[in-house]
């Protein structure tokens, strides 16, 4: 099996989106490993139980989801791991802080917009062959 080289070609619009949606999962996987224990305090006030479990699994999600859209493996698989991940770190903001839009006063503003953008690549991978499946046909 060999790898698609094309996938990382910068000339390509959606290559670019998707290498830059999975490199933005890494500075929160690399915040839950050095922050560890304000992260541990923040998905305690979010409500997750048991809230280590919770940091791990997230901290893998955004991992091996972050890896796989930056070489656009599985892309159609690992877009809405992503952007499900993202979506769920937005509510747990709201959760904690209430309703704050902007990311650098803590609101949700940045994984609300890198969620959609997972939600759009998921949409570009799976509409192909969901329209073959159901007779659509994709602009």
């Amino acid at each position: 099996m060999s790898y698609d080289f094309s996938k990382l070609d910068p000339r390509n619009g959606d290559n670019i989106i998707r290498i830059a949606a999975g490199l933005f999962m890494f500075p929160h996987v690399i915040g839950k490993i050095t922050g560890y224990e304000a992260t541990l305090g923040f998905f305690t006030k979010a409500g997750f139980y048991p809230p280590s479990f919770f940091l791990v699994l997230a901290g893998v999600l955004e991992a091996v989801s972050g890896l796989l859209l930056v070489f656009g493996l599985w892309t159609r698989y690992a877009a809405p791991i992503a952007a499900g991940a993202l979506f769920v770190a937005a509510i747990a903001l709201w959760e904690v802080g209430g309703f704050k839009w902007v990311w650098n006063k803590g609101g949700f503003e940045y994984p609300i917009f890198w969620g959609l953008i997972c939600l759009a690549i998921t949409v570009k991978e799976w509409m192909p062959r969901l329209g073959r499946r159901f007779g659509l046909v994709a602009a």
